[in-house]
């Protein structure tokens, strides 16, 4: 599982050491030696389960996709946003999640200096 791609839907296979890899970094991760250039590159898609060869010299758009299952195999790098959100309903809606500050609170009464013993079973 690439950790550099997100839902990566083929494999490489490295022309200098003839191993599979899910991306040229993980090449560069798992191995000591740079990743070595080639006009034909070898791919296995992760749908089909099968091999095939593309001359990168003439690709087109319509290589985007395997000739076997034509599962589209280029996908847009997607970069994480963070987002900080408030969980719940809209305050509009529903305001009971809010606290009016302009109501005074009293600070003797607390849930906790209350007396529950006669209850309590």
């Amino acid at each position: 599982m690439c950790k550099h791609i997100l839902n990566a839907q083929v494999s490489i296979r490295a022309p200098c050491c003839k191993q599979w890899f899910d991306c040229a970094e993980c090449h560069a991760e798992a191995e000591d030696h740079r990743l070595a250039k080639t006009n034909e590159m070898a791919f296995i898609c992760k749908k089909c389960k099968k091999a095939f060869r593309k001359d990168m010299t003439a690709y087109e758009e319509s290589d985007e996709f395997c000739p076997h299952c034509d599962n589209h195999y280029v996908i847009d790098a997607k970069t994480p946003q963070a987002v900080l959100g408030v969980e719940g309903e809209d305050a509009r809606v529903d305001a009971r999640m809010l606290k009016d500050d302009r109501v005074r609170q009293d600070p003797k009464r607390s849930l906790f200096g209350q007396d529950f013993s006669d209850r309590v079973g």
